[in-house]
């Protein structure tokens, strides 16, 4: 019996690699060499560290130095040239034909994503939380699994791997839970985000901005619903289907607008990497053992590293740089906790903190620095008209949003009770009819690019 299991674990890994890799292959077959090198580099990293125990920090360099080595390579070989180029004033030079930046490279999808999950594999064996495995193609099925590769969530190998060993039957409720997942992603993108798309990306492509403040205050918050509805939706599904096969992802996004404080919000926003970057980052750097001048320090750097994991660009590292200014005035101060101790002002401090994540997010959706001080100037200064510019699908489209997070932190959902299993089905019906009729332009995912 236990041996007829073995076999049909060994089968379905087979299967979910070769399907992976084929999934991934669709996008540009070149880059299946980059993921395999990758993974190899761990998968013989994490056993030779285990073997001989006295070297495994050597072993456990080597590993961060190819992973790290080929992100820089493939991600950033274009930032750098290009300001290299800027620095040695090439730029513009009319006299020389080639630029150093001609040369960068294609960033392939979905590096940072399937980068940042191996390298917690040799982490956690490094660190003796986890055991490697000896199967190559169990390592593989977990670095490769298509739901999650190219826009995560990123699932740690101790959490993933022992799952892997198990051939359970899916339940209908495990069915159910998946098909909400997967029905919820696709009305959050397709309905929600893709809508609000054209609204965002013609703010910012109009060759002169808007002068009005308040328009660029309801551009922001469309583009905070568009980035939110496309990054969870892609999360939604992935975890769905993950499901589905009998394997369960990790919750990426838990209502991250209805947060009292920014760092109520990181531990909302993007939760598998940002508790990465806790975990195999900012702890390790000391975190906030060391004294409160080195805990403000690790939490800069650390903000500094997330920024240039989300995109090689100074406008990355200005959006990191204002969250982290915001973060350690609200270390200094406790200024949210101190303020929401009357619950009446509660509605302030979340309206405060909102304004905070609004302003940052220009400079991760700008396409320049400059770009970026100008809207924000107008935002603050409150130039210009009056007026959203949202427009009537876009007004609708954020009213919705505005409604399912009010309910979220009314707690409303709590105290429905649990409703017939015939009008459940009849809800998700609609929904579905929703999405087929409603949806927006298609728009690839905006995590794709990183």
């Amino acid at each position: 019996m236990n041996k007829l299991i073995g076999e049909k674990v060994k089968s379905r890994l087979i299967w979910l690699t070769l399907a992976s890799f084929f999934f991934y292959g669709w996008w540009d077959w070149r880059f299946l060499f980059l993921i395999i090198f990758s993974g190899l580099v761990d998968y013989f990293a994490a056993l030779m560290m285990q073997k001989h125990p006295k070297r495994k920090k050597l072993f456990f360099i080597l590993s961060v130095v190819a992973n790290i080595g080929s992100l820089s390579l493939f991600k950033y070989s274009g930032f750098i040239a290009r300001n290299i180029d800027l620095l040695f004033g090439l730029e513009g030079n009319l006299m020389l034909s080639t630029h150093v930046s001609d040369f960068f490279l294609i960033t392939p999808v979905g590096i940072s994503f399937y980068t940042f999950q191996s390298m917690s594999y040799t982490f956690d064996v490094y660190r003796e939380k986890l055991k490697p495995t000896k199967s190559v193609i169990h390592f593989f099925a977990y670095l490769s699994m298509f739901p999650q590769l190219v826009a995560g969530p990123i699932v740690r190998a101790k959490e993933m791997l022992p799952q892997m060993l198990k051939v359970t039957p899916i339940s209908k409720t495990e069915r159910w839970a998946g098909f909400q997942l997967i029905v919820r992603g696709y009305f959050k993108k397709m309905v929600i985000a893709d809508n609000l798309a054209p609204l965002v990306v013609a703010a910012f492509s109009s060759p002169e901005l808007n002068s009005s403040g308040m328009y660029w205050w309801g551009v922001m918050i469309a583009f905070a619903f568009q980035i939110y509805c496309d990054f969870a939706g892609y999360s939604d599904i992935a975890r769905g289907l993950a499901k589905w096969m009998g394997y369960d992802f990790p919750d990426n996004f838990k209502h991250p607008y209805i947060s009292i404080s920014l760092q109520e919000f990181w531990t909302r926003w993007h939760i598998s990497l940002s508790t990465w970057f806790r975990d195999y980052f900012y702890i390790p750097l000391g975190g906030n053992r060391k004294g409160k001048i080195r805990t403000h320090i690790n939490l800069w750097i650390t903000m500094l590293v997330s920024g240039l994991w989300h995109g090689a660009a100074w406008t990355f590292v200005a959006w990191s740089a204002v969250h982290s200014f915001f973060l350690s005035f609200e270390k200094i101060t406790h200024w949210p906790q101190r303020i929401s101790k009357v619950a009446l002002l509660r509605p302030l401090v979340w309206f405060l903190v909102s304004a905070q994540v609004l302003l940052a997010w220009v400079f991760f959706r700008a396409t320049s620095i400059d770009q970026a001080w100008e809207i924000v100037q107008r935002m603050v200064l409150f130039t210009g008209d009056n007026y959203l510019g949202w427009g009537l699908n876009g007004s609708i489209f954020i009213t919705l949003m505005f409604l399912r997070e009010l309910s979220v932190g009314l707690k409303l959902e709590e105290r429905i009770q649990q409703v017939p299993a015939w009008l459940e089905m009849t809800f998700y019906a609609f929904v579905i009819v929703v999405i087929i009729f409603f949806r927006g332009d298609g728009s690839e995912f905006i995590y794709f690019q990183f």
